[in-house]
């Protein structure tokens, strides 16, 4: 009892510090990620801007029930009037901008159009706010636009409540030497050698630096051989120099008997064996990205000596793409991309194929991606080993001629319009 007169309760105490310690770290992430151009680093601040702010509405929460239920240290019985009125004023002010914030951030990554989910430090599932997702473009626009007003004012609010309230610590610690500091710091005293208002300075310059030198862990790069492979299969091999010349063709009635030439072998039907590989490699500000598909069927009917007559038809499950980063996975099926609501699956069918050179050929076919046919040309290698086949492809595509990429998304200065496609399969003869 006569501990709670003094000073907050030690729950009280690490809800506020932690609380305090979060916001500034939330603050200057935000800037950061503000002025950050959009990309990898960017996206990863603010994944981690709204896991921190969830994080504070939790314990923001946790604070005002403690707080409800248990008495606070009173004022000083000579405290003017008008500070206690400013004093509760700012105490309150800091429960609206606490919970505030992050609930107008989270109704504003509810009625996003990109859909994006979000993962508590890219581990813990958090829920969107309900109906907000499910609402109509128009009204999800309203409701976005209204937490981004409110989120804005709010930040600006707290600016206004971090100095009024390091402003009144620092009278309280160095001007009237009274053992207001000690509430939050239990044995504190007035002045300013007071080693525990030094430590709290040196936290708080702790936090502020962390949050200026934290940066996103790269994930691995793509490997850039896949632009290389383009060149390098769409070319067909020049032949090789003669070691030595060759004789002059002998005279028919002295030429040695031709050898019988095999039949040609019909199509052979083949199946994709387990391991093999579709996927595409891009750049995003200037970061390589590298993604596959998980489902994808491939109906493979083909024999080098019998192009006239092969076939292909590759069906890809959009909804399986994977980047080593879910939240960008779900961005990526949503409608600014793929679209998977509206066309789940693409599909590419070639029915010419050229040979360029031993062992490499190319197929002429058509791509039909989020509703929209364009010709595509795969050159790839093959080699045949009885009842084996391995085949490598490498090609590009303009992702602007498919729609891959809507509203700010069309620009090409984060994410390039071109964009590399591999294949890598191993099949069976049927």
């Amino acid at each position: 009892m006569a501990q709670s007169r003094n000073r907050y309760t030690t729950v009280a105490i690490v809800l506020h510090w932690l609380i305090a310690a979060a916001i500034i770290f939330q603050i200057i992430l935000g800037w950061r990620a503000g002025d950050a151009p959009k990309g990898p680093a960017a996206f990863a601040m603010l994944q981690l801007h709204k896991s921190i702010g969830i994080t504070i509405l939790l314990l923001s929460l946790a604070r005002l029930v403690w707080r409800l239920t248990h008495r606070p240290p009173p004022h000083a019985v000579d405290q003017p009037r008008w500070q206690t009125i400013v004093s509760h004023a700012v105490h309150w002010g800091f429960y609206l901008i606490m919970i505030g914030l992050p609930l107008s951030g989270w109704i504003m990554v509810s009625a996003s159009r990109l859909n994006i989910p979000t993962l508590l430090y890219g581990a813990i599932p958090w829920p969107h706010l309900p109906i907000l997702p499910e609402l109509p473009e128009a009204a999800k626009a309203v409701w976005r636009q209204g937490g981004d007003a409110a989120h804005g004012v709010l930040v600006k609010l707290s600016y206004l409540l971090l100095l009024l309230h390091l402003g009144a610590v620092a009278k309280h610690q160095i001007l009237d030497r009274d053992e207001t500091f000690g509430h939050m710091a239990p044995g504190a005293r007035g002045g300013w050698k007071e080693p525990r208002a030094w430590l709290a300075a040196i936290g708080l310059i702790a936090v502020v630096g962390g949050a200026y030198a934290w940066s996103p862990k790269a994930k691995p790069a793509a490997a850039p051989a896949a632009q290389e492979e383009v060149a390098e299969l769409a070319e067909p091999e020049a032949p090789a120099p003669s070691a030595a010349p060759q004789p002059a063709e002998a005279p028919a009635a002295e030429a040695a008997p031709a050898a019988e030439t095999p039949a040609p072998m019909p199509p052979t039907a083949w199946a994709v064996t387990k391991g093999s590989t579709l996927g595409f490699a891009t750049t995003w500000g200037g970061e390589a990205v590298e993604g596959r598909f998980a489902r994808w069927t491939a109906d493979i009917l083909f024999s080098p000596d019998a192009l006239d007559a092969s076939k292909v038809t590759v069906k890809i499950d959009l909804a399986s793409v994977g980047t080593g980063d879910g939240q960008r996975d779900e961005s990526l099926v949503g409608f600014d991309f793929f679209d998977t609501g509206s066309h789940p699956t693409a599909t590419f069918t070639a029915a010419k194929f050229r040979k360029t050179a031993e062992g490499r050929f190319v197929a002429d076919g058509t791509l039909d991606l989020r509703g929209v046919k364009r010709p595509v040309s795969l050159p790839f290698s093959l080699k045949i080993d009885g009842d084996t086949a391995r085949m490598r492809g490498v090609t590009s595509l303009d992702r602007t001629a498919f729609g891959v990429g809507q509203g700010e998304w069309t620009a090409t200065d984060e994410i390039p319009a071109k964009v590399s496609i591999r294949v890598d399969l191993t099949a069976t003869r049927r």
